[in-house]
C-alpha cells in the first residue's frame, strides 16, 4: 500500500504538467483509480487541477484604475466597504478586498442562476399539469379542474390564456366543480396558492378579465383567441393528494436558460425567489454554487435567492468564480453567459436602460439602498475575456454606477474592443403564451 501510495503521489505531481484530462483519466485507471462520472456543472472537475489555480498577474492598467477610483469610492464609503477582483484566464489582473464577502444585492442572483443550471440544465421545462376528476360530456367537465404545478417561476397571464385556449381548442367550455390548486403552483410570481388561484380562475374566462388582462393578451400575437372556460363551482386548495384524476393537458414552461435571462434583464426578485424555493432554500442553493464554482462556502452567504437586505454576503472573488463556471458549463450546450445576461449594445430595456457600458459586455446589476454591484465578462483585445465584480457600499448609487461604467470604459479603452464582438442581433421579449407548448393528452 505504501507502494501504491507513492506511486498515486508521483502521478498526481507529474499530472500538473498534463493539459488534457483526457490524459489524467488515463493515468488514474493505470493505478486503479477510475475518475467519477461527469455531472451537470460539476464535469468542471478540471476546475480543481492545481494546475488550473489562479495566478497573481497584476496588470498595471488594472492597478493603476482600480487605485484611481477607490480614492473617488472611499470619499463616498470606507475602503473596506468596496470590493474588485478583475481576471482573465487564469491571471488575477487587479484584487482589492477580493475575498472578503460583501453586500452582494442582486449579484445574488448569479448564485441562484448557477445552482438552477446545475440542478435542472439550461433547457429544462417546468410542467404544469392539468387534470379532471371526471369525464367530459358535451363540453362541461364532470367534476373539478384540476391545476398541479411544479414550480415553474414564469407563469403569467398569457401562459393562462394559452391554457386556457387550449382547453376551449379540446371542447371544454364549462367545468361542474372546483378549480382545485395542487402541488406548487405559482402564477404572476404569486406563490401562495390561494391569490395563485384567483388569478388564474379570471385568466381562463375572458368574461372576468380586468383592464390589465386584456393589456396582456393584445401584447400576444393577432388574432390569439380569448378563452372562455366558465366555472361552476369555487376556487379550492388540495391538502391532501387527489386519489383519481385523468389527465387533460400538459403545459411546459419557457426552457429555464430564457426564464433566466429574463429575470438577470429585469433583475426580478420574486422569480429568484421562487427559483431558491425550489432548489430548496437559500442555504441549499448557497451550497450548491459554492461547490460547483469550488469556492469556500463562508464567501456565499444567503438569506434569500434574490439578494435584498445586505444580509446577502458575496466576495468579488466568488462571484467571478461562479460567472465563469456559468460560462463553462454553458458552453458543453452551445451557449455561453451572453444566453442568460443582458449584453450592452443588445438589450436596451430592464436594469440596462442608462448605462454605458463597453458594447458586448455580459453583466449583472446589484442595487440596494446603499449597494451597488456589478459583474459580468468584457471581451477585450489585449486580454481576451475579463471577468470582473465590483462591489461598492456607501450613500451614493447613482454616482457608484456611473463610475462603474467610467471605470470599464477606461479598463476597455486601454485593452481595446474585442474585434469578434458582435450585438447587431436585437433581443426580443420571450415568447410568451406560445400554444405549441401546450401538450394535449386527452381528446375529448
Amino acid at each position: 500500500m505504501k507502494h501504491r501510495g507513492r506511486k498515486i503521489v508521483m502521478l498526481q505531481r507529474f499530472c500538473t504538467g498534463l493539459i488534457a484530462s483526457g490524459l489524467v483519466a488515463l493515468l488514474l485507471r493505470f493505478v486503479g483509480m477510475e475518475s467519477a462520472p461527469p455531472q451537470r456543472a460539476q464535469e468542471l472537475a478540471w476546475q480543481k487541477l492545481p494546475i488550473f489555480a489562479l495566478q497573481t498577474d497584476p496588470d498595471p492598467l488594472a492597478e493603476a484604475t482600480v487605485r484611481q477610483f477607490l480614492q473617488v469610492w472611499s470619499t463616498k464609503g470606507a475602503p473596506v466597504s468596496q470590493g474588485v477582483w478583475i481576471q482573465s484566464g487564469l491571471s488575477i489582473l487587479a484584487d482589492h478586498q477580493g475575498k472578503v464577502p460583501l453586500p452582494a444585492a442582486s449579484l445574488t442572483k448569479i448564485a441562484t442562476t448557477l445552482a438552477a443550471l446545475d440542478k435542472w440544465g439550461p433547457s429544462h421545462q417546468f410542467e404544469t399539469l392539468v387534470s379532471a376528476t371526471g369525464p367530459v360530456k358535451d363540453g362541461v367537465v364532470q367534476g373539478d379542474l384540476v391545476i398541479s404545478g411544479s414550480g415553474d417561476p414564469f407563469f403569467v397571464w398569457e401562459e393562462a390564456i394559452a391554457v386556457g385556449n387550449s382547453l376551449n381548442q379540446m371542447g371544454i367550455r364549462r367545468i361542474a366543480g372546483n378549480l382545485v390548486i395542487a402541488d406548487a403552483f405559482y402564477m404572476n410570481y404569486e406563490v401562495n396558492p390561494t391569490t395563485a388561484g384567483q388569478l388564474l380562475l379570471k385568466a381562463l374566462n375572458s368574461s372576468l378579465w380586468t383592464p390589465e388582462i386584456g393589456g396582456q393578451h393584445g401584447m400576444m400575437p393577432p388574432k390569439t383567441p380569448k378563452p372562455q372556460i366558465a366555472i361552476a363551482g369555487s376556487l379550492k386548495i388540495a391538502t391532501v393528494p387527489i386519489p383519481k384524476t385523468f389527465l387533460l393537458l400538459r403545459h411546459h414552461s419557457l426552457p429555464l436558460s430564457e426564464i433566466l435571462k429574463e429575470m438577470n434583464i429585469y433583475s426580478n426578485n420574486e422569480m429568484a425567489e421562487i427559483l431558491a424555493r425550489n432548489l430548496g432554500g437559500p442555504q441549499v442553493t448557497a451550497q450548491m454554487a459554492a461547490k460547483s464554482a469550488d469556492i469556500p462556502l463562508e464567501e456565499i452567504q444567503m438569506v434569500n435567492g434574490s439578494g435584498l437586505g445586505v444580509e446577502n454576503r458575496i466576495s468579488p472573488r466568488a462571484v467571478c468564480a461562479m460567472l465563469t463556471t456559468v460560462e463553462h458549463f454553458l458552453q458543453g450546450h452551445k451557449l455561453n453567459v451572453d444566453d442568460i445576461f443582458p449584453v450592452a449594445g443588445r438589450e436596451h430595456r430592464g436594469t440596462m436602460q442608462a448605462r454605458k457600458l463597453p458594447l458586448g459586455t455580459a453583466v449583472k446589476t446589484g442595487t440596494l439602498n446603499t449597494v451597488s454591484a456589478l459583474a459580468g465578462r468584457m471581451p477585450t483585445r489585449d486580454r481576451d475575456q475579463v471577468w470582473f465584480a465590483i462591489i461598492n457600499w456607501g450613500g451614493d448609487i447613482e454616482g457608484f454606477r456611473v463610475q462603474q461604467d467610467e471605470f470599464l470604459a477606461r479598463l476597455s479603452q486601454g485593452w481595446g474592443l474585442s474585434p469578434t464582438v458582435n450585438v447587431s442581433a436585437s433581443s426580443d421579449d420571450p415568447p410568451l403564451g406560445d400554444p405549441t407548448r401546450n401538450e394535449i393528452i386527452s381528446g375529448v
